[in-house]
């Protein structure tokens, strides 16, 4: 739904003052070493954010989220409203710092009322969230409306999805096109994934499920996990593309690898029937049980039978018992078949 960022956008400065990229760049007469600039006097704010973003990936000094708050907070404190706001995603996040989301409000209001759009947008989140702040969905809109109207893509995407829901805001499907359409156009993938089920579910827009799976697999392409998952259950179903498992399969395993729990289980069950894939009871297992141990009853109830009938593990009457009773106790019951799409 939501998400914060830090805005490194400024650290390439460091290097290569008026140059959009480090490659090549290399420091010359005149340049100060990474961190020279820094501990100069009050130091240059811009140099104190660069090198805490440099310590905060690992980039030419050793990793230290440490490091990088203390050189967010120097130029923070002295009002620079990038590191305000990457400052109070330090303790959003307890990163370098113990978290504490009053003390990220605090920054990010610092920078948001700077103009700062991610901060602005991430003030929203904790109003939305009501982390650090009592929970204002009104509020929420306002920092989000004010990024979004500077042109940044994730809250264009979150103010959709106010409207959507119709938080902080009258409910409004076509207001939540508008602005998902904004972020998907500067290619960001959530709002891609969002524009695509608007399309699916007809909300809005005419109802096209070629153009929600044009917009899933631009999601997809960028490693949307959800986008990832429905557009290998459109392959399996050849719902407005060729039927195809093998596409099918390769869909499922890429949302599957980065934890997704649905299409887990589906890559699970087409290893179980062969379809798509050589036929192996082992994989199916191996599937499952990684579902079944995020709490996937479906899983948690297929890796049950598995047990019970012997396939893909030694048969064992214990285990099949103690994995159908975490299914049941989730009264979802025994799974049949591939879970469906699910779109949000």
């Amino acid at each position: 739904m939501f998400q914060r960022s830090l805005h490194a956008a400024w650290f390439t400065a460091l290097f290569c003052v008026g140059m959009a990229t480090l490659t090549g760049c290399a420091a010359g007469p005149g340049l100060a070493a990474p961190g020279q600039a820094a501990e100069q006097g009050a130091g240059d704010m811009r140099a104190q954010n660069n090198l805490g973003t440099l310590y905060l990936q690992g980039r030419g000094v050793p990793q230290s989220d440490a490091e990088a708050a203390k050189w967010y907070r120097k130029a923070a404190e002295q009002g620079y409203a990038k590191s305000q706001n990457n400052l109070g995603t330090m303790y959003a996040e307890g990163r370098g710092v113990v978290r504490d989301d009053a003390e990220a409000v605090r920054w990010y209001r610092k920078a948001a009322q700077q103009g700062h759009a991610h901060a602005q947008t991430n003030l929203g989140v904790m109003y939305a969230e009501g982390q650090g702040v009592v929970r204002d969905d009104a509020e929420a809109v306002q920092w989000h409306r004010k990024a979004a109207e500077q042109g940044l893509a994730q809250a264009q995407n979150n103010l959709g999805w106010m409207y959507e829901r119709g938080r902080g805001v009258a409910q409004n499907d076509a207001e939540a096109v508008q602005w998902y359409r904004k972020a998907a156009e500067q290619g960001y993938a959530q709002a891609q994934f969002n524009l695509g089920w608007m399309y699916a579910q007809g909300r809005s827009v005419t109802q096209s499920d070629a153009e929600a799976v044009q917009w899933y697999r631009k999601a997809a392409e960028q490693g949307h996990a959800q986008a990832q998952f429905n557009l290998g259950w459109r392959y399996a179903q050849g719902q407005s593309v060729a039927q195809s498992d093998a596409e099918a399969v390769q869909w499922y395993r890429k949302a599957a690898e980065q934890g997704h729990a649905q299409a887990q289980f589906n890559l699970g069950w087409m290893y179980e029937k062969g379809r798509g894939i050589a036929q192996s009871d082992a994989e199916a297992v191996k599937w499952y049980r990684k579902a079944a141990e995020q709490g996937y009853a479906q899983a948690q109830s297929r890796l049950g039978l598995m047990y019970e009938t012997g396939h893909g593990v030694a048969q064992d009457d214990a285990e099949a018992a103690r994995w159908y009773r975490k299914a049941a106790e989730q009264e979802r019951g025994n799974a049949k078949g591939p879970l469906k799409q699910q779109d949000k």
